[in-house]
């Protein structure tokens, strides 16, 4: 989850930021309890109550700050996908090469590619099929990767299938099907994962 920054630059001086209020504080630490529970039982078995207890506040305090535990999800949703976002768009301005280098390490070496946090990524993503705000964060998240992987195709030296478009989206499939396949074979781990990916996005940019 973000971290509040202590001090800004105004006008050449520093000043100090508005300390996180208690709400914001609360919010946090039920965001984290929601993360807690999911990797430990699953997002469909967990409870209310098990959020409030993990947060160390009554579920009738809690419901002062979020209406249920779908309103939970879909703000932390929200949060983690942006945080992704910037993460990523952190890379935009090296090289192809080691733009898909990156890419890589992010997704199968970094912290969001723990099998712990590959399966809350796919708890997020079930529930999305019938959780409307879900859905439309993951829509934009996935539209996001892919405008992403098109500029990087765009700036190869040349295209698989001759159009950056159809080439994001199998770069794209290709993470999240390996992704996946991690959690649920075991025929497969990360280090595997990680070079098919970085292979066949580097193949398709014609960058071997």
């Amino acid at each position: 989850m973000p971290k509040p920054v202590s001090r800004r630059k105004k006008a050449g001086k520093t000043a100090p930021v508005k300390p996180e209020s208690r709400g914001d504080q609360r919010r946090r630490r039920i965001f984290r309890s929601l993360h807690d529970c999911i990797l430990d039982k699953g997002y469909v078995k967990t409870t209310l109550a098990d959020i409030a207890e993990g947060a160390d506040m009554s579920a009738s305090h809690l419901l002062y700050y979020f209406k249920g535990k779908e309103a939970i999800l879909e703000q932390y949703f929200e949060s983690v996908s942006v945080q992704f976002l910037q993460r990523i768009a952190g890379f935009s301005n090296r090289e192809p090469r080691e733009q898909i280098q990156l890419l890589a390490d992010f997704w199968f070496k970094g912290e969001a590619s723990t099998r712990q946090e590959i399966g809350f990524m796919l708890e997020c993503f079930g529930a999305a099929v019938n959780d409307d705000v879900l859905r439309v964060t993951k829509a934009e998240f996935d539209t996001h990767c892919k405008a992403y992987l098109i500029d990087i195709f765009n700036g190869a030296p040349s295209i698989f299938m001759d159009n950056p478009k159809d080439a994001a989206e199998v770069s794209y499939s290709l993470m999240i099907g390996l992704r996946s396949a991690v959690y649920f074979d075991d025929d497969i781990d990360l280090a595997d994962a990680h070079r098919l990916f970085l292979n066949s996005t580097l193949s398709m940019c014609g960058l071997v």
